[in-house]
């Protein structure tokens, strides 16, 4: 009989860790094999904890192609489906294949700076551009090649539907239905001065439209943050921010509807 695999992460907090042992017993008596790292091999990767432990696997699992599905054991868990209590309900579904398959689409940063070399970064939720800690930074902003602003202010975040429910909901952006294919520009913090006019609210962008953003010079330090890991660069040219053709795929089941998750978790 063919090997079944299935890897699992877990934020490592106690009752995550409790969790995964019971998991396992019970996926190993069903004849998985179970890893607890990135096989390569899984057809199911399961992250215990909360809606950070599910980015951190998509990001330590280089954006899988496989299915992911996620049992709730923080606090939010707005990407996670599963409660610990009904993990029996889930491997049931899961072996007579009653669910969907949730495809959610993610964004990408180009930079490239002034030597020319070009590095990339991808996220689930969002890519946020920002200057150095403390200090406003100012920016070139067009959207399909078309200049449309000149930003002034902590920085700027493009996040996906997915991502709409997490920092840019904090920031007063939209919330947007993950089926809808677009990119939400929200500014953080932004000033209107007689150098500078900036949007105060969020822009919606569809996913064939590219947001393009040039630093001034004198910002001589920019910040690209994805999904909250940072990377420093100087010297930057452009930054060219798009929707990626790389998708994550959740797993949904037969109750999965996301406004009422919207409802129960923000209302």
């Amino acid at each position: 009989m063919k090997k079944k695999y299935i890897d699992i992460f877990t934020n490592g907090t106690d009752v995550s860790l409790q969790t995964r042992s019971i998991l396992v017993k019970k996926l190993t008596d069903k004849g998985y094999e179970v890893s607890f790292e990135y096989s390569g091999k899984a057809e199911l990767i399961i992250c215990i904890g909360g809606d950070g432990a599910l980015l951190k696997a998509v990001h330590s699992c280089d954006f899988p192609g496989c299915p992911m599905i996620g049992i709730n054991t923080g606090h939010l868990g707005f990407f996670q489906e599963i409660s610990p209590e009904n993990l029996d309900m889930f491997i049931s579904d899961y072996e007579n294949r009653q669910y969907s398959i949730q495809e959610l689409s993610t964004v990408k940063a180009m930079v490239t700076t002034l030597d020319g070399t070009c590095n990339s970064h991808l996220g689930l939720n969002e890519i946020v551009i920002k200057g150095r800690h403390s200090y406003s930074v100012h920016l070139d902003i067009s959207i399909g090649g078309m200049s449309i602003e000149r930003f002034s202010g902590d920085g700027i975040l493009v996040a996906t539907s997915a991502g709409s429910t997490a920092y840019n909901y904090s920031l007063g952006g939209s919330i947007v239905d993950p089926r809808l294919k677009l990119l939400q520009v929200t500014p953080i913090a932004p000033m209107n001065t007689t150098a500078y006019r900036s949007f105060t609210s969020s822009i919606l962008l569809p996913s064939d439209l590219s947001l393009g953003v040039i630093p001034e010079h004198n910002d001589d330090m920019i910040f690209i943050v994805n999904d909250g890991t940072e990377t420093e660069y100087s010297n930057v040219k452009k930054i060219d921010v798009m929707i990626s053709e790389t998708y994550v795929q959740l797993m949904r089941f037969k109750n999965y509807d996301f406004w009422n998750k919207v409802k129960t978790k923000f209302l």
